[in-house]
C-alpha cells in the first residue's frame, strides 16, 4: 500500500512538472494559449542570434551546406568517418557564429544611434512642445538605416492603437537588445509620470547611453590583440596537420583507427577552444527586460 501511494505521488509530481514546463500549467487547467517555457527560451535564443521565423529555413539550408563542406574537406584530408562527422558538426555551427556576429554588429550600431535619437526626442519635447509618443514617431524620418524599418513599424502600430506601450513593444521585439529595453521602459515610465523634469530625465538617459557606449568601445579595443590571437586556434592545428600529412607516412597514420580517433578528438578540441575563447572575451551583456 505504501509503495502504491509513493508511486502515485511521484507520478502526480512528474505530471505537474511536465505540464508546467511544456504547456504553461499554473492553475486548475493548462493555459494552452501561452507559449511554453521551452518555446519561449528557444525564441529568445533565436532572437539573440539574429534568426527570425522568416530566415529559419535559409539558416538550416546554409548549416547543411557548411556541414557537408566540412565533412567533405575532412574526408579528403584525413579519410574515414570520424573526422568527417566531427568536422561536419563544426561546419554546421559556423553559420550560427556568423549570424551572431551580424546580430552583434547590428546591436552595436543600434546602441551607437540611441544617444543622438534621445537628444532629438529631448529637443522635440522641450522646444518643440511635442509629447514623447509624437517625438518618438517623428524619428521615423531621421533614424539611421539600421533603425528605419523598426520605427516605421512602430509608427504603424501607433497609428492603429495610439498605445505607447504597444508601440514601444514593437521596438523592443524587433531590436532584441537590453539597452533598447532599458530605453523603452524609461521612456514609458517618464511618459506616464509626466512632470516638469522631462528635459533633465531625457538628458540623463542620453548621457547614460553615451557612457555605456564609451566603456564598451574601450573594452573591445583592449581585446584587439586577443581576438587576433584567437584565429591561431584554428590556423595552427590545420597547418600542423597538413605538414604532418606531407612527411613520410603521415597520411597513412591518419587512416588507422587510432589516427582517426585522434584526428576526431583534435577537431573537437579545436572547436571547444574556439568557443571557450569567445566566451572569455565576450563583453558582459545586461539582462533583457521582458514584459508579458
Amino acid at each position: 500500500m505504501t509503495a502504491a501511494a509513493t508511486a502515485l505521488v511521484a507520478a502526480s509530481g512528474t505530471y505537474l512538472l511536465v505540464t508546467s514546463a511544456l504547456f504553461g500549467w499554473r492553475g486548475r487547467a493548462p493555459r494552452l494559449g501561452h507559449t511554453s517555457l521551452v518555446q519561449e527560451r528557444l525564441r529568445r535564443w533565436a532572437a539573440g542570434v539574429g534568426i527570425q521565423r522568416s530566415t529559419a529555413p535559409t539558416v538550416l539550408l546554409v548549416m547543411g551546406g557548411t556541414a557537408l563542406a566540412g565533412a567533405g574537406l575532412a574526408t579528403v584530408l584525413f579519410g574515414g568517418l570520424v573526422p568527417a562527422v566531427v568536422a561536419g558538426a563544426f561546419g554546421a555551427a559556423m553559420p550560427l557564429a556568423a549570424y551572431r556576429r551580424q546580430q552583434r554588429a547590428r546591436r552595436d550600431a543600434v546602441r551607437a544611434s540611441w544617444p543622438a535619437l534621445l537628444d532629438e526626442v529631448r529637443v522635440r519635447t522641450g522646444a518643440g512642445g511635442q509629447s514623447i509618443p509624437q517625438a518618438l514617431i517623428a524619428l521615423r524620418d531621421q533614424a539611421p538605416p539600421v533603425l528605419a524599418p523598426t520605427f516605421a513599424a512602430a509608427h504603424h502600430r501607433w497609428s492603429v492603437t495610439t498605445d505607447l506601450d504597444a508601440t514601444l513593444a514593437v521596438v523592443r521585439d524587433d531590436l532584441a537588445d537590453a539597452a533598447t529595453d532599458t530605453i523603452c521602459e524609461t521612456l514609458l515610465a517618464v511618459h506616464e509620470a509626466g512632470g516638469p523634469h522631462l528635459h533633465e530625465r531625457l538628458e540623463t538617459l542620453a548621457e547614460d547611453r553615451r557612457v555605456d557606449l564609451r566603456h564598451r568601445k574601450d573594452a573591445l579595443a583592449r581585446q584587439a590583440g586577443a581576438r587576433f590571437a584567437r584565429r591561431f586556434v584554428v590556423l595552427v592545428p590545420v597547418g600542423m596537420a597538413l605538414v604532418g600529412m606531407s612527411i613520410g607516412s603521415g597520411r597513412a597514420a591518419y587512416a588507422t583507427p587510432a589516427g582517426q580517433l585522434v584526428v576526431g578528438l583534435s577537431i573537437a578540441l579545436v572547436a571547444v577552444c574556439w568557443w571557450w575563447a569567445g566566451r572569455l572575451m565576450a563583453v558582459p551583456e545586461p539582462p533583457r527586460v521582458h514584459r508579458r
